[in-house]
């Protein structure tokens, strides 16, 4: 299974949820990172092959303004969820964005859907 980074502004209940069912979870603040900007997380996702999780639009504009091929980064764009709901909904996506995230991809999660684009955006 690939290692999953959850961003900050996430509850790290769900990190604890998903663990219980056997899943490779972090949190930015488990590990020492919950003060650090945004490329620091891309660079330890990066780096240590995991994709975020996040609330933050600004991943998305980093990875496509610098052109990277990874990390692959989850937006979820849904305020306000409970630890246990998130978790929930991680699970129920995961299957339909596994194949994207392992090649490369940015995935945005709605209400109404999920859109997936992969990176890098700009081809070589």
């Amino acid at each position: 299974m690939i290692g999953i980074l959850l961003d900050q502004g996430l509850p790290r209940s769900a990190g604890s949820a998903l663990r219980d069912e056997g899943w490779d979870v972090l949190h930015t603040g488990d590990i020492g990172l919950s003060r650090s900007t945004d490329a620091q997380i891309l660079e330890y996702a990066r780096r240590e092959e995991r994709v975020i999780i996040t609330l933050d639009s600004d991943f998305h504009t980093i990875l496509a303004l610098t052109n990277a091929s990874a990390p692959s980064v989850i937006r979820i764009r849904l305020e306000g969820l409970r630890g246990p709901d998130l978790a929930f909904l991680i699970k129920k996506i995961w299957t339909k964005v596994e194949p994207q995230v392992k090649k490369g991809a940015m995935v945005s999660v709605t209400d109404s859907g999920i859109r997936i684009r992969n990176i890098p955006v700009f081809a070589a």
